[in-house]
């Protein structure tokens, strides 16, 4: 299942550099370090160490601290002809150690510090985008549609009859039905495409770059995945096709260009009518209902 995990979902230093370019860097920075170090043999020059070190640990995480570590190490041996005969004393122990602890000690508040973002951009129950990630991930399609004058294809859906679920079998049972929805739009959507949970059993996916037919071909696939699925939910099996699990699915182009090239954004009203409007016209019966 593909949940908030892309390597968008990271911190913004390593999004914007490459690792090879971090690599690069990390390596330029050990030498240059390594040469003050050799030619003052200085305490406040040695801290410059963790610099590179810090680096690694958030482009490369847990290894890439350690590993440069390790190499800081090395080079703090070989700047320092004293070290060479081992013969520490007791502020060398502690400036090897700090090299070791700074890349562990960064790695993981780095990873720390996704955790925390995924977590705040996540849908706690279905592992989607929550609506502040939908968000801004789809101002930043709109804006590239404008710009590349391409198509952005918006899925709205829902779980048919959830209340009846929930008062037959319980509220336990209507947020595992939401919840398997959920997880059947994440594993089914493309690459490109972000899916989101904005309301109790409301869905909505955008598909940028998406002609109609293949937005209507990608609602009919999850229409029909959601169909075959036969969930035990809370205790209780469901066989597949089940009404109460039906998903309605409304799709509309949300940009088109203008004469003057700028592109213009549906809103959500005009999308939800549109859900109205493909019921009364009976292209999808008995699917399809206003949201």
């Amino acid at each position: 299942m593909r949940l908030t995990t892309a390597s968008g979902d990271r911190l913004a230093i390593p999004a914007r550099l490459s690792r090879a370019s971090a690599a690069v860097l990390v390596i330029a920075a050990l030498l240059l370090v390594f040469a003050l170090d050799r030619a003052t043999e200085s305490a406040p020059v040695q801290h410059l160490y963790y610099l590179p070190i810090i680096l690694a640990a958030v482009v490369f995480r847990m290894r890439g601290g350690v590993a440069t570590g390790l190499a800081a190490i090395l080079l703090y041996h070989a700047a320092n002809p004293h070290m060479l005969t081992f013969r520490y004393g007791e502020s060398d122990l502690i400036q090897i150690s700090l090299f070791l602890a700074v890349g562990v000690a960064t790695a993981r508040f780095t990873d720390d510090a996704d955790r925390l973002r995924r977590i705040a951009l996540t849908d706690d129950l279905t592992g989607l985008h929550n609506l502040r990630s939908f968000e801004m991930r789809l101002l930043a399609m709109v804006q590239e549609s404008r710009e590349g004058r391409t198509p952005l294809a918006l899925l709205v859906l829902d779980v048919d009859r959830l209340k009846s679920l929930n008062d037959r079998y319980g509220h336990l049972t209507g947020a595992e039905a939401v919840r398997t929805v959920g997880h059947i739009i994440g594993e089914r959507l493309p690459p490109d495409a972000v899916g989101c949970r904005y309301g109790g059993d409301e869905f909505v996916v955008a598909v940028p770059r998406s002609a109609a037919a293949y937005a209507n071909r990608l609602a009919d696939d999850l229409r029909q995945a959601v169909h075959a699925c036969a969930p035990v939910l809370a205790g209780h099996a469901f066989p597949a096709g089940e009404s109460a699990r039906r998903v309605a699915a409304a799709v509309r182009r949300l940009v088109k260009g203008t004469r003057k090239g700028a592109g213009e954004v549906a809103s959500a009203r005009r999308t939800h009518a549109a859900v109205a409007a493909r019921q009364r016209t009976g292209l999808v019966p008995g699917l399809l209902r206003p949201l």
